[in-house]
Formats: C-alpha cells, structure tokens, sequence
C-alpha cells in the first residue's frame, strides 16, 4: 500500500498561480416573499494551488481567495421594518472563501490539450467573514459553507478561465427583528488564474 501510494504521489504535480475575477451574487430568504432583493455583483482576488495526477485527468485544488459578496435589500417596502426607521440597506459581507475542489480535465484530446483542454470541478467551500456591515438589521455567522461547483477551459497549460455557481448551505445572516428570518446566498461567479510554471 505503501509503495502504491508513493508511486501515486511521485506521478503528481503541483502549482501556484493569481485568481481574479468577479461575482453576481443575490440573496434568498427562508421564507421567500418577506422581502424583495435585487442581484449585486462584487471582485473577488487571491491565490489557488493545485495537484494534478498524471495521465488520468484527475486533480484536486484549493484557493484563499477575498470575495465581497452583496445583495440589495428592500426592508423599507415592508411595514414590519420601515415602522422602526429601517430602509433598503445594501447587505454587504467580506469573506475570505476557502474553495476545495476535486477537478476532472480531458487530457486526451490527440493534442489538442496542449493548446485547449476542458474541466468540470466541485467541491465545498468555508467563507469566513471578514467584515459585515454589522450596524445594519442583519446578523451575520463568523463561518459559511457553500457548495461549489463550476466548468471551464485551461489554455496554453498556463490561464484557466471558469465559470461557477456556490449556494450556502448554512445562513448566511439572519435579521435581527424576525429571528427566524434566515437568508442564503446564492452566488454566480467568473475568474481567471495564472499559473506560474
């Protein structure tokens, strides 16, 4: 098992390259139509890392990456917060997104992968809050868990561009009046790395 494991390994390679990009991010609430929001986007930048065994596509990678997620807000439009003074408040959350994916690319493509080559990757991913506007209606948990998911293409084995989409699994804050009133984030993202060789 020993020696399995040690010729698995001696066939793998790793590298480190700079993510950015962007998000679109909207909030959903628990129950549905307690209050209208409206779809916001945020950057989000950092490093990735990733393993990849050679000859069978298989790979796994991860990112710390500083992701703004946002999304507007109308508690204004319902009597139960605008009689205390609340409007509409952009709901802004600072995380630190630490995505772990297992990667799958088509490396035989007679070549062609060189140049082009496709991947599917999924994975969970823990956001830990960095800043919240805390002086707003909402509460916020200091940890998040998302499940991520995504397709994309890596060029010229340097630039991967991919497309994904992560829901959170837990909240992602709760309204201070309303308790029970929990809101996830539903998030839509694009991003570019560069792999430094």
């Amino acid at each position: 098992m020993l020696l399995t494991a040690a010729a698995a390994l001696a066939q793998t390679s790793s590298r480190w390259g700079v993510t950015a990009g962007a998000n679109i991010n909207s909030v959903h609430f628990k129950q549905t139509d307690i209050v209208p929001s409206k779809t916001m986007w945020g950057p989000q930048v950092g490093v990735t890392g990733e393993m990849n065994f050679s000859g069978v596509g298989f790979g796994v990678d991860g990112s710390v990456l500083y992701s703004l997620k946002q999304g507007k807000v109308n508690y204004g439009d319902r009597v139960v917060w605008s009689s205390q003074g609340y409007g509409n408040e952009t709901v802004a959350m600072h995380y630190i997104d630490v995505p772990l994916h297992l990667k799958l690319k088509w490396r035989r493509l007679e070549g062609l992968e060189n140049t082009i080559m496709p991947m599917i990757y999924a994975g969970p991913q823990f956001s830990f809050l960095a800043y919240g506007n805390h002086k707003s209606l909402n509460s916020y948990p200091p940890v998040n868990v998302y499940l991520d998911m995504g397709l994309g293409i890596e060029l010229v084995e340097r630039l991967q561009i991919r497309a994904g989409y992560n829901f959170s699994i837990g909240q992602s804050f709760h309204t201070k009046v309303l308790d029970d009133n929990v809101a996830k984030n539903r998030t839509w993202y694009f991003n570019v790395t560069w792999f430094l060789k």
